[in-house]
């Protein structure tokens, strides 16, 4: 479904609370479920979790299934996951995949960064092909942990090179103040930010994130073709902290 995939890919990522050295910037491990809804209507429950895996690497994952009514005639499921490792607090994407399942035609993507031989591998259903790699070049959706990293080093502009399908891509974010956004967990203090699109101007995304929580993504609003999709946080647990849901 076209409004999931837009919005797996804006959404920004994670519950956490940072604790920001020298050395590393410390990520604990969450749980986080969103609520989506395309023209008022519930449509989607997406689910998001970090982890730390063996080996040092880390694990962001993504799952956002149909639900309602939409389920009685659409059986989508998109997952996402991103490997990737954290060094001095720089984020180094490893792998990137992709699966679209439920619909005829079917979508798998992987995307894999070898930073030895300075080349990223791009695969769509089997089709591959390659690219450089470059300093700061992410995926899909290891930018969003930048924009949360950028957000607390109080930056005011972001732009992020993202490797996707063979190309790089530029997003580019700007935060329009703060708002005061009313959610399951209660009212939130956020910064409201804007993504810049230059070339598409009839669509808009703008994302809510909450300095409280770690510049975690609250609230997200994409229109598209005057179709307007809205993600709300529904519940989160972390490591450290009390899981919270809606009542």
């Amino acid at each position: 479904m076209k409004v999931i995939s837009a919005i797996s890919g804006y959404l920004l990522c994670a519950v956490m609370t940072m604790a920001v050295t020298a050395e590393t910037t410390i990520l604990p491990e969450f749980n986080v479920n969103y609520d989506v809804y395309r023209s008022g209507i519930k449509i989607a429950r997406m689910q998001r979790s970090f982890s730390r895996l063996e080996g040092g690497n880390l694990l962001y994952r993504s799952e956002t299934n149909v639900t309602g009514l939409v389920s009685m005639f659409r059986k989508d499921k998109i997952i996402e996951a991103s490997t990737w490792q954290l060094n001095d607090g720089k984020i180094i994407p490893q792998l990137y995949e992709y699966q679209h399942t439920g619909i005829k035609d079917e979508r798998s993507v992987t995307v894999e960064f070898d930073w030895t031989q300075n080349q990223i591998t791009n695969s769509i259903n089997g089709s591959s092909w390659m690219m450089p790699t470059a300093e700061g070049i992410l995926d899909k959706l290891l930018y969003q942990f930048s924009i949360m990293l950028d957000l607390r080093a109080g930056k005011s502009h972001m732009t992020y090179t993202i490797a996707d399908g063979g190309k790089e891509k530029i997003y580019v974010f700007e935060p329009l103040g703060e708002e005061i956004i009313d959610t399951p967990l209660g009212k939130l203090r956020t910064v409201k930010l804007i993504r810049h699109r230059p070339d598409d101007s009839d669509r808009q995304s703008i994302v809510w994130s909450a300095p409280e929580m770690g510049y975690l993504p609250i609230k997200f609003e994409n229109i598209d073709d005057g179709v307007k999709t809205v993600v709300l946080i529904n519940s989160y647990s972390g490591d450290g902290s009390q899981k919270v849901s809606r009542k």
